[in-house]
This record gives C-alpha cells, sequence and structure tokens, in this order.
C-alpha cells in the first residue's frame, strides 16, 4: 500500500522531504557501500571464495551481513585460533577485487551538492579496502573518510558516525546519516544521527528504525543555505 503513498519513501517510512521538511542539518555522513557505490558482486566472489578456503558449509551460497567490519564478522565464523588468518585473508581478497565496482546513481550529484566540510564517507571497510573500492569505482570522495581502523568498534556501535561528526567539527545530532545496512542505521541511531535509508543491498524493509527512507540517493535532494543543508524529495529524472 505503501507504494502507492507519495509521502512514503517504502517500508512504510515518509520520504526524507516529508521527513526533514522543517530541520536543516550541518553535515550528512554517508555509508560507503550500497549507498555510494555498488560493490556487492565483488564482496560476495570474495566471501565465497573465503568460505571455500575456510571450509564453511554452503560456501557456494555463503551470505555474510552487510555493513559490520570483517574484523567483527570473522570471530562468529571461525574458531579462535583461525581469527587473525581469516580476517587477513578476506581483507587481502577483496582489497585484491576491486572490480566491476561502479558509483550508484545520485552519488556523485549527492556529494557535489554539498560545500567542502559538510560531507563524510563513515565505512566498515578498513583504510585499504575502502580506498581500493572508492579507485575502482572512480568516486570523487569527501575529505574526511572513516573507516573501520579509525575506531576501536565498528557498526552497529556509533563510534564511527561520532569519529566522522568530530572531524568535520560538528555536533553528531545535527548530522544526518545515510545508510543501506541495518547495522549502520543501529549505529547512527546510537550516535544521535538523523537517518535516512537507502534500498540498496538490503531494501529498506529491513531499515525501519530509520527516521525516512529512499530507494536511493538519485531521489534525495540537498540544498545547502544560510541554515544549513534542507534535504528534499528529488525525481530521479531531474538534474
Amino acid at each position: 500500500m505503501h507504494g502507492h503513498n507519495p509521502e512514503a519513501g517504502g517500508a512504510g517510512l515518509p520520504t526524507p522531504g516529508r521527513a526533514f521538511d522543517d530541520r536543516t542539518f550541518d553535515a550528512v555522513l554517508f555509508d560507503m557501500d550500497g549507498t555510494l557505490i555498488d560493490s556487492a558482486a565483488s564482496a560476495q566472489r570474495c566471501w565465497r571464495r573465503w568460505a571455500r578456503e575456510f571450509g564453511l558449509p554452503d560456501a557456494e551460497t555463503f551470505e555474510v551481513q552487510h555493513g559490520i567490519p570483517a574484523s567483527q564478522v570473522v570471530p562468529t565464523l571461525l574458531p579462535a585460533e583461525q581469527v587473525e588468518a581469516g580476517v587477513a585473508r578476506i581483507l587481502e581478497l577483496e582489497i585484491a577485487d576491486a572490480t566491476g565496482i561502479h558509483v550508484l546513481p545520485g552519488a556523485e550529484l549527492a556529494l557535489g551538492s554539498l560545500r567542502p566540510g559538510q560531507a563524510a564517507i563513515v565505512t566498515s571497510c578498513t583504510h585499504a579496502q575502502a580506498w581500493a573500492r572508492i579507485n575502482g569505482s572512480g568516486l570523487e570522495p569527501p575529505e574526511v573518510v572513516v573507516t573501520a581502523d579509525d575506531v576501536e568498534r565498528g557498526k552497529p556501535y556509533p563510534d564511527p558516525f561520532r569519529l566522522g561528526a568530530r572531524a568535520l567539527g560538528v555536533d553528531p545530532r545535527r548530522c544526518l546519516v545515510i545508510e543501506d545496512a541495518p547495522a549502520g542505521v543501529t549505529a547512527a541511531l546510537a550516535a544521535g544521527c538523523a537517518v535516512l535509508g537507502v534500498g540498496g543491498r538490503h531494501g529498506l524493509s529491513l531499515l525501519g528504525q530509520a527516521h525516512a527512507g529512499a530507494s536511493g540517493l538519485d531521489r534525495v535532494g540537498f540544498a545547502v543555505g544560510p541554515a544549513g543543508i534542507a534535504v528534499g524529495d528529488r525525481s530521479p529524472q531531474a538534474g
């Protein structure tokens, strides 16, 4: 039913224009994979190869929870004595495989709509992973990129978004986070940020805690004014 409601952004969530019509923000913190770039095919190839190498069952159909650092995922999958090698191997595979990664619709326009110091990428990738994917996609990143190497606890903990806000010199409560993963939404809410869920790898159905929803960044508009960043709805054909 919500699909016929112009005020619904998906999964019963209001569109950003509806949810944030009376708010402005000092900065926008973007998740990377599934939000700005599509690296799903690369990640799936790497994790399934990794699962085969480490003898996990159903390796050919193996799926890993998206949006959580590998250093937090691998200990849930391998015995303690294999964790260090397991983390090192998945990072090696993902850094080496940065092919077929592309920028998602609306991402470049979104970043380009914001002024220097108003945007950051906050990702669960390590520094090396993140830059392999940024370079592989051709995305022009903002100056601030927070990775899993920069925090002790990654998503779903709030630390990455708190650090992103601090790096930009703004209050997390004046930040809008754009996320496609449940772990990221949880982290952003815990950091005190407003959250816009986008339908990346998971789809909006699992992002019900977000304040607003959109199918992708091509449906979101940003306007910078004296009061800060206004966020609204955008036709994907516009611009």
